[in-house]
């Protein structure tokens, strides 16, 4: 016999009600704790169920881990590798500025999923948002600032677990590495001066600036065979991190520029950065307290970087806790304007591999200098110039604001 119309709507009435009664009970009677547990025993239990019949297994990448909540050099590396290399393949993408606001990098919105496919394997990787904690119970206890912390939740078929967790995953790192470098905005850090208390109570011990400086090896009032020089042996420490390792040595180099005030050590170090595309630490050791101090800083400090101490003439109880603090890839450059003043111990080859001396204009320094501010490559003056140089001492930063027009439309000629 059929059901007819209204028996099936009471029926489902009735359904509904008991379902309604049923929840009700559940929140009124039912502590929030135990509806708590409940909810978390139910999910923790069903995803087990899924996983285990489910052939594809799980990797995740947090945003934060360790006691501290520092943010994960994986997760960031994964992020800027799934920026670059799957942004294309993504429906929902987020924009972010880098570079001076110059550049837009696209990057994936919440919840997004993408498909990789590295030698021929599919790697499916989701972007998610982790929440962490409950909010309104624990906000007490931790900042709001994580109080929606972020994971990348890598899934892939069982039969690939080996390829994914060793060559993959070795990939995704080294490419993320390398696109992070290439996008990134250059910095010129400085180390905090204590006030009070320890450097240990509070953040980082380097304070930064973004870092934009035009001067180039181009541009250096030098002579040319000894500018292409130091240029050659710059570039080689670059690309020298197989000869480090093979001969057992940590991958760093010292540079000692020396000569009297004005003849170029600051713009010497800025064309070096500019042309490594290095980061700047300005190491004040008149700020520093000890050597725990010390070590601390340079532990903080990254790789792809310029370490610079100026004025060294005091510096010799300090040298060996410098070098063995650093990592790897770092110029330590020491300036003096003394350097027969310094402890011949302190300036030895392997402490202080590179000697450069910047010394007052030549004519050689000239014909750079005004070339760069005038456009002018030869001149009727010249051969006196020469000769007037010769006679004096006069250091390069004199002479170029001596070159400087006094109006944009100057007539060289004159």
């Amino acid at each position: 016999m059929m059901m007819n119309t209204n028996d099936m709507f009471m029926q489902f009435g009735s359904f509904l009600a008991t379902i309604m009664f049923v929840k009700a009970m559940y929140e009124q009677y039912l502590p929030h704790q135990w509806r708590d547990s409940i909810r978390s025993f139910m999910y923790r239990y069903t995803e087990r169920i899924v996983r285990f019949f489910s052939p594809y297994l799980h990797i995740t990448f947090e945003e934060y881990t360790g006691e501290r909540f520092s943010r994960s050099e994986a997760y960031i590396t994964i992020q800027t590798y799934l920026s670059e290399k799957t942004s294309d393949k993504a429906r929902g993408l987020k924009g972010n500025f880098v570079k001076d606001g110059k550049a837009l990098v696209l990057g994936l919105a919440d919840n997004e999923e993408v498909t990789d496919v590295y030698q021929g394997v599919k790697a499916e990787i989701e972007w998610v948002r982790l929440p962490w904690f409950d909010r309104d119970r624990e906000k007490e206890v931790v900042p709001l600032l994580f109080a929606d912390l972020e994971h990348y939740n890598l899934t892939f078929h069982g039969s690939n677990r080996k390829f994914v967790t060793e060559t993959y995953l070795s990939y995704v790192l080294n490419e993320g590495k390398a696109i992070k470098i290439k996008n990134r905005q250059r910095k010129l850090f400085t180390n905090v001066k204590e006030k009070s208390g320890s450097y240990f109570s509070r953040g980082s011990l380097w304070s930064h600036v973004e870092f934009k400086h035009p001067a180039s090896f181009e541009t250096l009032g030098m002579e040319a065979t000894k500018k292409n020089a130091i240029k050659n042996d710059l570039l080689r420490f670059r690309s020298a991190k197989d000869y480090y390792n093979k001969i057992g040595k940590p991958w760093k180099r010292g540079y000692l520029l020396y000569g009297p005030p004005g003849t170029g050590k600051s713009t010497m170090i800025v064309a070096i950065a500019n042309l490594l595309e290095y980061d700047i630490y300005d190491l004040e050791l008149t700020a520093v307290k000890d050597n725990t101090t010390l070590r601390q800083l340079l532990i903080e400090t990254s790789g792809k970087s310029i370490i610079v101490i100026e004025d060294i003439d005091w510096l010799l109880n300090f040298i060996d806790g410098i070098w063995s603090a650093i990592g790897e890839e770092r110029l330590i450059i020491f300036t003096t304007n003394h350097i027969e003043k310094l402890d011949q111990a302190l300036i030895r080859r392997g402490r202080m591999d590179v000697h450069i001396e910047l010394s007052y204009c030549c004519f050689e320094s000239f014909k750079v200098l005004a070339d760069n501010y005038l456009d002018v490559k030869s001149h009727r003056l010249f051969e006196t110039i020469k000769g007037l140089l010769e006679e004096t001492k006069m250091n390069p930063a004199d002479v170029a604001e001596s070159l400087m027009p006094k109006s944009l439309e100057l007539d060289v000629d004159a």
